[in-house]
């Protein structure tokens, strides 16, 4: 007789599904500091498959880079990012982020930020494209001092439309936290597990879109520039709208198609940040 010992054993686990060994672990890890040229990364960390490159064009620009081409079931990656005082710096993706049908686990992505007094950070990756059995659970934990700034956007993408793809069941568990000052001041929790393009048809959720944003600007003028987000939004052909209360700005799109999100949300960052969005936004 045959007793599965441990769980990298065959008998251990479901016929077909991949042992968690073999799942891809990575992180990344920047601090930025002011210098007299103006921000740099001075310290940087890389693991697993996942790289993050600068240009040199600008201001200081992290360019986070998956060698593996997109993660699923089981995959893992975990970034931290350290802003020291007086740090301004724009992070990206090199491309779309692609998550794959997962077998039972869901990929898991971990985005912590520190800002201290006078920092700037933009996050700005590109789009998150969900496939069609994808599972994903991610969260974003900031800190940062009454005096930084932080603006953050998140698009996604959901099903490959160009390929007619119809997304069946999958999970998108979304997690944001953030303080200001030690204090929570922004907590959101998004739960789609399901039939995800059912769930999105639903007039209270999705109300039919295929890609939607959301945009978490926080900022000691964050409330005063409500009414120039809403001027940037106004020839938008997404379902958009913005709203501002306790120092914070939040901006959501919901559209049919990535292609219009994508154009909307480029015509929004630029007005809004007053420069354009990150080059390899164009490539």
């Amino acid at each position: 007789m045959y007793v599965a010992t441990s769980r990298s054993d065959p008998a251990a686990r479901p016929q077909g599904v991949v042992p968690d060994y073999l799942r891809a672990r990575g992180a990344l890890r920047c601090r930025f500091a002011a210098r007299p040229r103006g921000t740099e990364a001075v310290e940087t960390a890389e693991s697993g498959g996942f790289r993050v490159r600068f240009p040199r064009v600008g201001r200081c620009e992290a360019v986070m880079i998956n060698t593996g081409g997109g993660m699923t079931g089981g995959d893992r990656l975990d970034v931290t990012l350290d802003l020291d005082a007086g740090a301004d710096a724009v992070v990206t993706t090199q491309s779309c982020e692609k998550v794959y049908r997962a077998q039972h686990a869901p990929a898991q992505v971990s985005v912590r930020a520190t800002l201290a007094a006078g920092a700037r950070l933009a996050w700005l990756p590109q789009e998150t494209i969900l496939f069609s059995g994808s599972r994903l659970s991610r969260r974003f934990d900031v800190d940062l001092d009454p005096s930084a700034t932080l603006t953050l956007a998140e698009s996604l993408v959901f099903g490959r439309l160009a390929m007619g793809e119809t997304l069946g069941p999958g999970l998108l568990a979304d997690r944001w936290r953030v303080r200001r000052g030690g204090r929570l001041v922004f907590a959101e929790n998004l739960r789609l597990d399901g039939d995800l393009t059912r769930l999105l048809d639903r007039p209270a959720l999705g109300g039919g879109a295929r890609a939607v944003a959301t945009i978490l600007h926080v900022a000691p003028d964050a409330e005063a520039r409500l009414e120039a987000a809403r001027a940037a939004l106004e020839a938008a052909g997404s379902d958009c709208g913005a709203s501002a209360w306790g120092g914070l700005l939040v901006v959501r799109f919901a559209a049919p198609s990535p292609a219009v999100l994508r154009g909307d949300l480029s015509r929004f960052l630029a007005a809004f940040r007053d420069t354009p969005p990150p080059r390899v936004w164009q490539c």
